[in-house]
């Protein structure tokens, strides 16, 4: 095996797929990177089992072989080197020979046969989506997903594709966000739990990108296409709680005010708030909110006032302050709403300006009883 590669075009791929590999594995193979050659090209790989991330490189090679080497030492030797051909050649004793312009430098391979291979996806059904729009429904939906072992299905973001619109969504009971573009549909009902770990990852490839993905997906498996590069990850098992029971349909307290104004008075307010509830209080009559905190146990507190737009009657209502700072971060609009209908129902949050035509976005924040 020989090949000749750019050192900066392979670290930059290696980088991208390298988000995939664990810090600790039960499968020492997986600590490696997978190398094949096959017709002039260089196809790298990177999996934990659950999620396998494939790119690929041209190379001049008529050989057909692969080989595993390990993901940490050549990244780290890779991120020195300034831009430059490296020679990779297969020796004896299972080790690769890499050569660059000062020097050379000897890495023990594994057999690449012995490399997981990534599931088949197969009786599949295929969706179209541009990058920027798969990116804002990630972004404005993944920090909402939970955490809790005991619910799975809450831990991902739940895709619902149909003939009228397409539906991301996610929870972790306390808040829960519906990212919906109706300037898309599919031509069959679809409906799957995508996990956490591979978002995150297409959320940082995805930011930077302009580009058609192609979404494949079946009954276990999805597998996002773009470019010279193939993410394919296990779906979550289960059925996603009947979201749209919880929003409520009738709010008739409406409350309109600047974003950055309210995140920054909850931002202030916060630090003076029981840290152990983060909870703080909303006050709104006629077109003044008074946002407040108190933490009984230190005797410390602080209150805030903002100008704002109201309908409705006077209320009181507590909500985690968490919870919203990291709503209103997740929306970049210049005023939202707030709407509401009882200090024990939930409040939903929504942009006013600065979205897409087609987009919608729901954010439902569970209030917080006040002492």
């Amino acid at each position: 095996m020989k090949f000749i590669v750019s050192s900066a075009s392979l670290l930059k791929e290696l980088q991208m797929i390298g988000g995939i590999i664990n810090n600790v594995t039960t499968l020492p193979i997986l600590e490696n990177f997978l190398f094949e050659i096959n017709n002039n090209k260089l196809t790298l790989t990177a999996s934990d089992l659950e999620t396998t991330f494939s790119t690929e490189l041209k190379i001049e090679s008529a050989e057909n072989d692969k080989i595993a080497l390990p993901a940490k030492l050549l990244l780290d030797t890779l991120k020195t080197f300034p831009d430059q051909p490296l020679t990779f050649l297969k020796k004896e004793k299972n080790t690769i020979e890499i050569s660059a312009n000062n020097g050379k430098y000897s890495v023990a391979y594994v057999d690449g046969n012995e490399y997981p291979i990534a599931a088949q996806i197969t009786d599949s059904k295929i969706t179209v989506i541009s990058s920027n729009i798969l990116f804002s429904a990630i972004n404005s939906t993944l920090f909402a997903s939970g955490n809790d072992d005991l619910r799975p299905v809450m831990s991902g973001v739940f895709f619902q594709f149909d003939t009228e619109s397409l539906k991301f969504v996610s929870t972790d009971a306390h808040k829960l966000v519906k990212y919906t573009r109706k300037d898309l549909k599919t031509d069959e009902s679809a409906e799957f739990i995508m996990p956490k770990k591979p978002l995150q990852i297409l959320k940082g490839i995805l930011q930077n990108m302009n580009t058609e993905i192609n979404i494949e997906y079946n009954e276990t498996n999805a597998q996002f296409s773009f470019g010279n590069s193939i993410l394919t990850c296990r779906l979550i098992d289960g059925k996603y709680p009947n979201y749209e029971a919880v929003i409520p349909k009738e709010n008739p307290n409406q409350m309109n005010v600047n974003r950055m104004q309210f995140l920054d008075s909850v931002r202030r307010v916060s630090i003076f708030s029981n840290k152990a509830t983060y909870q703080i209080s909303l006050k709104i009559a006629g077109a003044q909110l008074m946002i407040s905190a108190e933490d009984f146990d230190y005797s410390n507190s602080a209150e805030e006032r903002l100008d704002c737009d109201y309908n409705g009657d006077d209320i009181k209502i507590g909500f985690n302050s968490r919870f919203l700072i990291e709503m209103l971060n997740g929306l970049n609009c210049e005023e939202v709403k707030l709407s509401m209908s009882l200090p024990n129902r939930a409040g939903l949050l929504t942009p006013i300006d600065s979205i897409d035509e087609g987009e919608d976005i729901t954010m439902l924040v569970m209030p917080v009883m006040l002492n």
